[in-house]
């Protein structure tokens, strides 16, 4: 019966070190990748054919080596782009061994038949993109912001006229500059009097300011909800801007129907994982306090309070899938 857990990940990531080292104590096999090491530092070989209708074949890294007949769940997490593996390339080159490796060996580790994945990449795709994300949550009955995402400077306009005061959201974080490092926009309150022909360029999100009384960060693994309220010292409108140590947190209750309508928003995502950002308009013991934000599929939960108990829940789930039970 297959035993080992696959975790797919960039050689520097503590989150993942929790979580290999839960699984450690339990005597779970673990065998960690990093798709991009592909080359001398990782060989691979799959097979399939009519009479074996699943993949079969072995991965070999620079100190492990597994089946991947042995696999019965794969923890994906951070792995290295692909793209970093052929930078010294010429571009065309490189952007075809990118494709090549994606649709290769990507394509390979991300359909191991019969294997639970936490989570599956399609997945955290589908579920990455905010208007997505805000029409779930609508459509389950979570209060949500009045949202525009638009390029149209006179939508805009009327937009911040009808709910203002208004703040601006990037959908993704700065890609990675000549420099090789990446960055963040974060949330921010804009005045619509600097509103011009430029929004024409690219999409925007913009959103009525929710006047809150404070944020909380739900983590939803499996079956078990961990949730924070947090706060910054300087009141920040978006509290990821600043001294992530200098956070205040404390445990919160999440209502049942907002429990509830967050497992079912990972289900209808295909999730077992993920991280929920809502802004309290209240003391937060009644659902219409909580106002969803967003939820980050492959989000960040080590710097929690709590961070050992979700640990557990990980280690419990992975755990389990290689003892045939669990998501697959």
């Amino acid at each position: 019966m297959a035993s080992t857990v696959l975790v797919v990940t960039a050689l520097e990531d503590v989150t993942a070190d929790w979580v290999i080292a839960a699984l450690n104590e339990r005597e779970v096999p673990v065998v960690r990748v990093d798709p991009a090491d592909i080359g001398p530092g990782l060989a691979f070989s799959a097979r399939i054919g009519a009479g074996a209708p699943a993949w079969t074949g072995r991965l070999v890294t620079g100190s492990r080596e597994v089946e991947l007949g042995e696999v019965a769940a794969v923890y994906y997490r951070r792995p290295t782009p692909y793209a970093a593996r052929y930078q010294h390339l010429p571009a065309q080159q490189r952007d075809f061994a990118a494709a090549e490796a994606r649709h290769g060996l990507g394509g390979v580790l991300n359909h191991l038949h019969g294997v639970a994945y936490v989570n599956h990449p399609g997945a955290v795709t589908a579920a990455d993109f905010k208007p997505a994300q805000l029409q779930l949550a609508a459509q389950l009955g979570l209060g949500i912001p009045p949202t525009l995402v638009t390029n149209d400077v006179e939508a805009a306009r009327k937009f911040a006229a009808d709910h203002g005061p208004v703040i601006y959201k990037a959908f993704r974080g700065l890609p990675t500059g000549e420099d090789g490092h990446t960055g963040a926009i974060w949330a921010q309150r804009v005045d619509p009097e600097a509103f011009d022909d430029t929004l024409a360029v690219t999409a925007h999100l913009f959103q009525a300011e929710i006047p809150k009384t404070g944020d909380v960060r739900v983590t939803v693994v499996g079956k078990k909800a961990f949730a924070q309220q947090i706060a910054a010292l300087d009141g920040a409108l978006d509290w990821r801007r600043g001294d992530w140590d200098a956070l205040l947190h404390a445990p919160i209750a999440v209502p049942a129907s907002v429990e509830a309508a967050l497992h079912s928003y990972l289900a209808a995502f295909r999730l077992v994982f993920g991280a929920f950002d809502f802004a309290l308009t209240g003391d937060g013991d009644r659902p219409e306090d909580w106002v969803f934000i967003e939820c980050n599929p492959n989000g960040q939960w080590g710097w929690l309070p709590d961070a050992d108990a979700i640990t557990t829940a990980f280690a419990d789930i992975l755990s389990t899938s290689t003892e045939g039970g669990g998501a697959r």
